[in-house]
């Protein structure tokens, strides 16, 4: 009986052990979840972030770099900091900072304790080799290299822009490949967010064995599971370096914008938004406070001008209104109108008349274009005048909207706004259906009344006049990629016709340079250089007249067109012009070649209009 109890005892003793074994080969050999697991508390996976794309000028100087920089991660379940008060001192935090941090990180949506933070973000070198120690003493804690913006000539920051962490906005919405995480750097405004997909790159993973302490020990499986990242995409910019710095000195103490493109590219050369800032602002540690003055700052330097300012043009629109005009049959070359101005219910300035064509080009005659303008409105084309005048009018829209206005213009950057082309239906909103006509809407003759335009556009006109008739999208990016994988977008190389033909063109090119050599803006010429030019003075209520400017040279086979807008700058002659003069002749020549245009920079590097227009805001 002892004897069976005992082989009883025996054979469940072997079972159990038979089970246990059957049991651990099976957790160890067929079923791997319990590895993958242990794997992971011994494992830490790394985003390896890639370089993002340079930018560079159109002679290749550097325009945008990278620069190195470290974030601080930490993993909650390992974080152990033995004295808290030497650790914020090496960091320059405060311990209030320090327990904001972590108090922030266990609250974050989703919170998982085994899952790396970041702790502090975008360290410099300098910065990381003083708390090397404090990283290597505290557990928890692990180095990330990233790479941040940095610009060597600190110019263009508007046009180029900048870059931060991607909102959870855009997060929520990105595509289907869900390349980004809370966190990376994205870029936020001008090219940086335009070309974002080629400049990104591609993130890479690393895989490092750590100890129970989180310390490293090694690269896992030896890096035969890392996956590298691959650069972003250089780029190379349409500006020119030194006319971009040349315009920023000009247009200092200013407030406005110059814009300025080759004609037969629609490559923008300069891009200026005054007042600017120092792009470096805008990266690192410091970006969010950095940020916040700015957005403070009451003169806007974010506020990106030639694209989202919108201004009454003034003078400058009666080059498109006599190039419709003539396309109407309703003007010639040879076409005389007296400069009446009490006759017309306007003012103009002192010059002979009457003026042909050329000549209210020249002196930009007011009360010629109020007649222009009133003939294109009434046409007899039926009885009823005011059905007439929308016909026309309407009319008259389709042909002006083809230089741009009233649309946005499609460059390669965020934010563009359209301006403002009234329409028949906006009128009869207003005045009501057949209740308006050309004196309800008179203002529209010489550039005033609801017309807005913005300085990109201003630009395109100039370029549109040098070309006879079309334009080119103009665009900041001459090229994508480098050696065998460079490329271009196609569209910035398809020509746009404007509604005009091109045999209208040359009287106002004529006009254009009696402008600047015996007109309106005669002490804006450059000796050596045939400049054609169009001032215009925009109407401001509350302060002094805007100064505007459009012009291009040489007359024959032009190089550069350019438009100059100066809030609070008086008559187009007085400020934009001497500008865009000496603009034309830093590109052209690369100097300031005649006293005349020495005594010009001298007036426009002394010229102060935001200390002049604080003291009028005031009053």
């Amino acid at each position: 009986m002892k004897d069976e109890r005992k082989l009883v005892i025996q054979i469940i003793f072997i079972l159990m052990a038979f089970l246990f074994a059957v049991r651990l080969f099976f957790l160890q050999v067929l079923d791997d979840s319990y590895r993958i697991e242990a794997e992971k508390n011994a494992t830490r996976r790394i985003i390896d972030y890639p370089y993002r794309g340079t930018i560079s000028d159109r002679d290749g100087r550097l325009l945008v770099i990278n620069q190195q920089v470290f974030d601080l991660m930490v993993v909650m379940r390992d974080m152990k900091v033995a004295d808290t008060t030497s650790f914020c001192r090496g960091f320059n935090i405060s311990i209030e900072e320090f327990k904001n941090i972590i108090y922030k990180i266990k609250h974050e949506p989703g919170y998982n304790r085994n899952r790396p933070y970041p702790f502090l973000k975008q360290l410099s070198l300098a910065d990381y080799s003083r708390t090397t120690t404090l990283i290597e003493e505290a557990s928890g804690f692990y180095i990330v290299d990233r790479t941040i913006r940095s610009y060597p000539h600190s110019s263009a920051a508007n046009a180029l822009g900048y870059i931060g962490e991607i909102s959870k906005n855009q997060l929520e919405n990105q595509n289907e490949e869900g390349y980004y995480e809370q966190g990376d750097l994205v870029g936020i405004s001008g090219i940086e967010a335009s070309y974002e997909k080629y400049l990104r790159g591609k993130k890479g993973v690393k895989h490092i064995m750590i100890d129970v302490h989180g310390a490293v020990k090694g690269s896992y499986m030896d890096g035969n599971m890392d996956v590298a990242s691959e650069p972003g995409e250089n780029l190379i910019c349409t500006i020119d370096l030194p006319l971009q710095q040349y315009g920023e000195m000009l247009m200092r103490n200013k407030v406005g914008s110059v814009v300025a493109v080759e004609p037969k590219t629609g490559e923008v050369l300069a891009f200026i938004s005054a007042p600017s800032y120092d792009p470096n602002y805008l990266t690192g540690r410091y970006f969010s406070k950095n940020y916040d003055t700015l957005q403070k700052n009451p003169l806007k330097p974010l506020f990106n001008r030639p694209l989202m300012a919108t201004y009454p043009p003034g003078s400058i629109f009666k080059v498109a209104q006599a190039l419709v005009a003539q396309q109407f049959g309703l003007l010639r070359p040879t076409s005389t109108y007296p400069c009446n101005a009490e006759a017309v219910g306007v003012k103009c300035h002192p010059h002979p008349s009457p003026q042909d064509l050329k000549g209210s080009i020249q002196w930009s005659c007011n009360p010629y274009y109020v007649t222009v303008f009133r003939n294109m409105i009434y046409r007899d084309k039926h009885p009823n005048k005011y059905k007439d005048s929308e016909m026309n009018f309407d009319e008259w829209r389709k042909h002006i909207s083809s230089f741009g206005f009233g649309q946005k213009l499609p460059i390669d950057l965020p934010n563009v706004k359209s301006g403002f082309l009234p329409s028949n239906a906006y009128y009869d909103r207003i005045y009501g259906d057949l209740a308006w006509k050309h004196s309800t809407i008179r203002s529209l003759d010489i550039g005033q009344g609801e017309l807005l335009i913005v300085p990109l556009q201003m630009a395109n006109l100039a370029a549109i006049v040098a070309n006879k008739g079309y334009y080119y999208i103009p665009h900041l990016i001459k090229q994508i990629g480098e050696g065998k994988q460079a490329r271009v977008l196609k569209k910035f190389s398809d020509k746009k016709f404007v509604m005009v033909d091109s045999g209208y063109f040359p009287v106002i090119v004529d006009g254009m340079q009696m402008v600047v050599e015996h007109g309106t803006a005669f002490w804006a010429q450059i000796k050596g250089i045939s400049i054609c030019g169009k001032t215009g003075t925009a109407q401001n209520p509350h302060g002094d007249d805007h100064s505007v400017f459009i012009a291009f040279a040489p007359k024959e086979d032009p190089k550069i067109a350019i438009a100059v807008y100066v809030e609070n700058g008086g008559f187009g002659a007085e400020t934009a012009a001497p500008i865009a003069s000496l603009m034309i002749e830093q590109y052209l020549k690369d100097t300031t070649t005649t006293p005349m245009s020495r005594w010009m920079l001298k007036q426009m590097q002394e010229k102060d209009l935001i200390s002049r227009m604080k003291q009028i805001y005031k009053k």
